[in-house]
């Protein structure tokens, strides 16, 4: 039988051992997290498509039953056809904006974490210099 490691006991080793648990149980969920957002996502767009197509079927049914004449102009075809190119165009627009902003923001993810290093080793330096005057200080 092992014997159980020994807990270290300073406030700093205990907060960091806590804060790496934390992050590793986040970690391990977000794929279950974005896949389920995915699949959200996926669900939504598949509910819309199935009402707008219902309603289609089902207003197409009434005009065939009711004798409608459902030829239209050309230009009226033409209207929807623009309009749909337009509506895809809008939609590929916005994902091209929440890519460059994704990208973005990872790219000020990686520069505020340099900076938290750079600042982490001036402080490290500041309190090295300080403590080295503060002991020669107490030398005289």
């Amino acid at each position: 039988m092992s014997k159980p490691t020994p807990q270290p006991k300073d406030i700093f080793s205990v907060c960091k051992k806590n804060v790496d648990k934390f992050f590793t149980e986040i970690e391990k969920s977000t794929p279950t997290y974005q896949k389920t957002a995915a699949k959200l996502q996926q669900d939504y767009l598949d509910a819309w498509k199935s009402v707008i197509n219902s309603a289609i079927s089902l207003e197409q049914e009434y005009a065939t039953k009711a004798g409608f004449n459902v030829d239209v102009p050309e230009a009226t075809l033409s209207a929807i056809r623009e309009v749909t190119q337009q509506a895809i165009k809008a939609y590929e627009d916005q994902n091209k904006v929440v890519m460059d902003a994704s990208e973005a923001t990872k790219q000020a993810f990686n520069v505020f974490n340099e900076n938290t290093k750079s600042f982490a080793s001036l402080n490290r330096n500041i309190m090295g210099f300080m403590m080295s005057a503060i002991q020669q200080k107490s030398k005289t």
